[in-house]
């Protein structure tokens, strides 16, 4: 795994969206050129593949050091192994699809070039210097044999984006589709998917259906997180059951994850701040059961734990750990039973975690290349 902290390799980055590129180059896992942002004239493709040319041109220029590869985010769909892009939506200079933006940029700057969806890396960036480290110095402060090495990392915000890691390697599927949570069945809305159910959009329906207001009459996801705190006067009971029917369907998408990665599970996205409303309902979905006709089931073989709650952080790491003896030679061993999992926030910052995910991408394939 590369030491990102002590690298001195320098790597372009832009954060692309669909009003503004803000470019910029780490090193070390720092930023040492100031962000330069430029407007993204999404409305034409010469116009906006030209301003992401003129803004890693001019990052360029002012690196302290020569670059020796540039990764970032770009929207999907994507075939982002070749760094081909898709038809986009929120990018309608890229309506028409098959952009050959990787290539492209190799051409013009002669540096290897690493495109991601924005989950993808969100969620390797938490699992090489965020989410996935922290826990795992957890464990090691209480003297835990348990270590952590697979991650699903998810996204609430405008949608519902998800990322998967394993055993240090982002995993980006063969159609470069992997972690597309958003696709998920909706549990409250089972003929929709998951994103008509999680999200600033579906927020802030379910506090109208609540409220009888219209749509547009509702306030924004800050003012909700208020009022369900008792910061702001309006109708608690309302904010807190929208926060918790959100919390209830992605509990149980992240539940069908876990499953399937059985590992951490570290939640980004600008809805993110309004943890302390929702967070411990979606953990206790995640520990829900079935009714079967033989009786309830858990959710989950494992047991997930709120990591935000410093009372289950505790349980989590001091685990059962205990000492058994092998058969026949009397030697002992540590053995921890407790099949658990931890849930929990980004700690370095949706935004961050996307650049550090997007640098240390752009690091390791090099390695593996040399």
């Amino acid at each position: 795994m590369t030491d990102m902290g002590n690298d001195a390799r320098t790597v372009l980055t832009l954060d692309a969206g669909g009003t503004n590129l803000v470019f910029s180059a780490m090193r070390g896992g720092d930023e040492v050129v100031a962000p330069l942002t430029l407007p993204s004239r999404a409305d034409a493709l010469d116009a906006c593949l030209g301003q992401i040319m003129e803004g890693f041109s001019r990052v360029r220029e002012a690196c302290p050091a020569p670059p020796v590869a540039i990764s970032f985010a770009f929207p999907g769909p994507a075939d982002y192994p070749n760094g081909i892009i898709g038809k986009l939506g929120n990018l309608p200079a890229f309506c028409e699809g098959n952009v050959p933006l990787g290539p492209m940029l190799e051409d013009r700057f002669s540096l290897p070039v690493f495109i991601n969806n924005d989950g993808d890396l969100f969620a390797y960036g938490e699992a090489m210097a965020g989410f996935l480290p922290w826990v795992n110095e957890r464990l090691a402060e209480v003297g835990s044999p348990r270590r952590y090495s697979n991650l699903f990392g998810a996204t609430l915000g405008t949608g519902f984006g998800g990322g998967i890691v394993s055993e240090g390697r982002l995993l980006r599927g063969d159609n470069s589709l992997a972690g597309e949570i958003w696709l998920f069945r909706d549990k409250l809305h089972p003929a929709g998917n998951i994103e008509e159910g999680v999200g600033i959009r579906a927020l802030r329906q379910s506090y109208a259906e609540r409220t009888g207001l219209a749509f547009d009459a509702t306030p924004e996801p800050r003012e909700l997180f208020e009022i369900a705190t008792g910061e702001r006067p309006g109708p608690r009971e309302a904010a807190v059951g929208a926060f918790h029917a959100m919390a209830e369907s992605a509990g149980d998408a992240l539940a069908s994850a876990a499953t399937l990665i059985d590992g951490l599970v570290v939640i980004g996205g600008g809805l993110s701040g309004a943890a302390p409303v929702f967070l411990a309902r979606l953990v206790a979905e995640m520990n829900g059961r079935f009714e079967t006709g033989s009786g309830p089931i858990a959710r989950l073989a494992q047991r997930a734990f709120n990591l935000e709650d410093p009372t289950e952080l505790e349980t989590f790491c001091r685990g059962d750990a205990r000492e058994v003896t092998v058969p026949g030679s009397g030697r002992k061993i540590i053995y921890d039973p407790l099949q658990r999992i931890g849930v929990g926030l980004s700690r370095l910052g949706t935004s961050r975690a996307t650049s550090v995910g997007a640098y240390t991408f752009a690091l390791s394939a090099l390695d593996r290349k040399s």
